[in-house]
């Protein structure tokens, strides 16, 4: 192929809308586990598949397997004329465009010609004035969809195409269960990030509304209604669904949360148990089992004052067990490290728990809130269990320093002020201490306190350089 139509290829190949075209980066997301959690949707949702096995396409196209990658565009081929066989041209433009970059990064140019050719014909005639690109809500709707599966980053982005897609549909029940989710996931992040927010109601009832039959979106509503204190109305949801998909690993794993949230944590554990029968590989399961035994081992040591130890032990070891099932299987799930590390540490195994926190701190996917949620739990291991309250100091500074406003900053901020404190009234503070108070009210804004606590710092370490500097800076700025 020559070189002028090679380029001529990939500049049609780049209008396509097509999950090649929509910006999902592999390095945001664990492969391994985004393949089988398709696997298991495919297996378990009885929809049409088309999305499930487009996005799988492109998962196997990532981890170098095009050949594989080919066989699921043909299953979804085969979805599209099992289900809408009036509308193959219309529901198979995503495909197209997947096969025609497959065939491109596999050298077979004359193949992926054909396929934006394809595109490029159906969209004339589905509408007068585009060629390559066409905007229908399912494609929105689809392209939503595999946003959702990339991560948090991508929520907004989700939201975005799903709202587009009810523009021309606004009772589409798929659409509208789209938007929930990414309106549930969004909230979720926010009020991490100490967002007050309540917006993802409506959207849940809605979707409820529209597809009595969706008890994923039914348990999500009752998680939601459980947060905003409305627990009763939640149950209801939950024993609903019950009803309608007793055996449903998706819907199971949701109740269960709201059963252990709502402190009936051997009925948690019971649907869990049920729920793992069905998937047992589900890092997802694993994960609430270890929290549930997490529970049961708070519980215990909170209502008993001398609790048996085989019985603690016991918990701690059936933990550590699930939580060390998820972090072998899923390397890049952040909080079942944190958790194993946390339950290690409990068990005085203090070597593994180093480990587990040094396993953390390599994830490369970790947003702001996890590093600084990752921060204090450390800071909280080597106070609480190493006995250094130099170490803690240092990592709670470290998570105060990354400046997102969330839940966990705000742990950091009021263990390290507690921390400076005490050891401030107890007549051990030195300069050290005074110049790290300094730097804590430096990074919450608090300028005036920041130079009193530096003019400490400075009359016990006279020649430090690095208060001299700060506490200039800090003058600097207010007289400005």
């Amino acid at each position: 192929m020559s070189a002028i139509s090679k380029n001529s290829l990939k500049s049609s190949l780049l209008q396509l809308e097509c999950h090649f075209t929509w910006t999902l980066l592999k390095q945001d997301v664990d492969l391994d586990d985004l393949e089988e959690t398709i696997d298991n949707q495919i297996e378990f949702f009885m929809i049409s598949n088309t999305t499930n096995y487009n996005l799988l396409s492109y998962v196997c196209h990532l981890k170098n397997s095009n050949e594989e990658a080919l066989r699921n565009l043909q299953k979804a081929e085969e979805e599209v004329q099992k289900n809408h066989p009036d509308e193959i041209a219309r529901r198979s433009l995503v495909t197209w465009g997947n096969y025609a970059w497959i065939y491109y990064h596999m050298g077979r140019y004359e193949e992926a010609q054909t396929y934006v050719s394809k595109v490029e014909n159906s969209c004339k005639k589905l509408s007068s004035t585009a060629q390559l690109k066409i905007q229908l809500p399912e494609i929105y709707a689809e392209q939503g969809w595999a946003l959702l599966k990339f991560g948090a980053k991508y929520y907004m982005r989700a939201k975005n195409c799903f709202e587009n897609a009810l523009k021309n549909e606004p009772k589409n029940p798929e659409f509208n269960a789209g938007y929930a989710i990414a309106m549930y996931r969004l909230e979720s992040f926010s009020q991490r990030q100490c967002e007050d927010v309540d917006l993802c109601l409506e959207p849940l009832k809605r979707a409820v509304e529209l597809n009595p039959k969706d008890t994923f979106i039914m348990a999500l509503l009752a998680l939601k209604l459980q947060d905003l204190n409305q627990v009763d109305e939640g149950e209801k949801y939950i024993e609903e669904a019950m009803q309608k998909t007793p055996d449903l690993p998706y819907f199971l794993r949701y109740a269960a949360k709201f059963y252990r949230r709502k402190g009936e944590v051997d009925k948690a554990l019971k649907i869990l148990k049920k729920a793992l029968v069905v998937t047992p590989k589900s890092a997802f399961l694993h994960h609430q089992l270890g929290l549930c035994y997490r529970a049961k081992l708070f519980q215990l040591k909170k209502t008993t004052r001398y609790p048996p130890q085989e019985q603690v032990e016991e918990l701690i070891r059936l933990s550590i067990f699930h939580f060390k099932t998820v972090t072998d299987q899923k390397t890049k799930f952040f909080s079942a490290h944190t958790d194993l590390a946390n339950m290690y540490a409990q068990g005085r195994r203090y070597e593994e728990a180093e480990e587990a926190f040094q396993k953390a701190f390599q994830i490369n996917i970790l947003s702001c809130s996890d590093k600084q949620e990752l921060y204090y739990h450390y800071g909280n291991f080597q106070y609480f269990h190493r006995k250094s309250e130099s170490e803690a100091i240092k990592y709670y500074i470290e998570g105060l320093k990354i400046e997102t406003e969330s839940y966990a900053r705000n742990k950091c901020r009021n263990a390290l002020k507690k921390l400076l404190e005490q050891r401030i009234q107890v007549g051990l503070g030195d300069a050290t201490d005074f110049g790290t108070l300094g730097l804590f009210h430096n990074l919450n804004g608090e300028k005036h306190e920041a130079i009193e606590c530096y003019e400490k710092a400075i009359a016990l370490d006279p020649d430090n350089e690095e208060y001299l500097n700060a506490l200039c800076e800090l003058r600097l700025s207010i007289s400005s």
